[in-house]
Parts: C-alpha cells; structure tokens; sequence
C-alpha cells in the first residue's frame, strides 16, 4: 500500500495544524492511502552548522533531535504533505531549522515524490509561509501537489478551524490530488527521468 508521510510542525500536537492535516489524511485514506502523521514536538533542535558532514554520513551529524528520524520516514513515504503554524508570515523556526538539514542531508533521496505544504493562521501570512515551504520541494525534484486555493486555514483554535469550510475543504481536496497522483505514478510505471550533472555557476568570478 502506498504511503504519505503528513509532518506537523507545530508545537501543539492536536492543534490546528493537525486538524488541518487530518483533514488530508482522512482523503488520502478513502483513496487507498496509507497515512502517518508526525509531530516534530516541542524538544530543541539544532540549525545547520554547514559542517559538511551529511555529505559522507548521509545523515545530520547531530543525533539528539528528531532530524535523521524524520528524514528515515520521508524516505520510505510515497508522498509528503508539511504543515505549520504561520509565525512572523513564515513557518515555525523548529520546523524550518529541520527542514534545512533534512533537505541538504538527503542528497537527492527525496527526488520525484509528490509533496504539498499546509498552513495554518489566525488572520494573515498564510502565502508567505506557504511559499517557504515549497521552496524545499522545488529545490529537490519533487512534483508539488495542487489544490482549489493556497493550502491554508484559518483559525485561532482547531473549533474555529473546523468553521472554515472552505479551508477544510482545500484540505481534502489536496488529498484527492495527491492520492491522485501517487497512483497515476505507480500505474504509469515509468522511468523517473535523467538528471543531468549538476552546473554550479558562481555569481562572483
């Protein structure tokens, strides 16, 4: 059965962000998905310290956060949806901070899984939040999965999120394209397609 990987970035483990998230998961199940949802928790973590070190291990070199855990998971998913509370118009700092090294850690392990972003806000900086994130797919090859509207909610507490029905259902509407699209790719069964080599190209000479 396939798989996607639904990633909570909030500090709040049942809040909006996860009734939002729940929303797509419960789509994603009515077409034959598997789904999991994964709460990065409140605990420290670490920034990139640009070390270098993922590039022989394969990994984040630091070990006491939920980093290397999670990027195992996004490995072995089909698809990946990330979601976060807007803070300041941009994403929770934690989650960004372990996207940062996820990204550059995984070397191309991501490449050509269907992903989406998902946020949530009280009133504004929804785009902007939601931009960041898609940044990290569209850096790795990966197909970004589309919906009626911005992949947002809005709402102060998950009641007033499940008010937003227009939201909620964005929501499930992301998860019937993304259930939509795993499956195309796996009937298609077709050869993702050649990279060329990569051709770095310094701005100052």
């Amino acid at each position: 059965m396939k798989k996607v990987l639904l990633v909570n970035g909030s500090p709040h483990k049942e809040g909006c962000v996860y009734t939002a998230l729940s929303e797509v998961a419960d789509s994603l199940g009515k077409n034959g998905i598997e789904t999991q949802i994964y709460h990065i928790g409140v605990k420290p973590v670490h920034g990139c310290i640009a070390c270098g070190k993922c590039a022989e291990l394969g990994k984040c070199v630091f070990k006491d956060d939920v980093c290397n855990e999670l990027l195992g998971l996004m490995q072995q998913a089909d698809g990946i949806v990330i979601g976060s509370p807007v803070y300041y118009a941009g994403p929770n700092g934690s989650l960004c901070a372990l996207l940062d090294r996820i990204f550059y850690s995984a070397n191309g392990k991501l490449s050509n899984k269907p992903a989406a972003a998902v946020v949530s806000c009280r009133r504004g900086g929804a785009s902007a939040a939601f931009d960041r994130l898609n940044k990290y797919f569209t850096i790795s090859h990966m197909p970004i999965v589309s919906s009626q509207y911005w992949n947002s909610v809005h709402g102060l507490t998950p009641e007033d999120v499940k008010k937003d029905l227009e939201g909620l259902q964005t929501m499930r509407t992301l998860g019937n394209n993304m259930a939509w699209l795993i499956n195309s790719i796996d009937k298609a069964n077709l050869n993702v397609p050649e990279k060329e080599e990569w051709i770095p190209t310094h701005f100052i000479r």
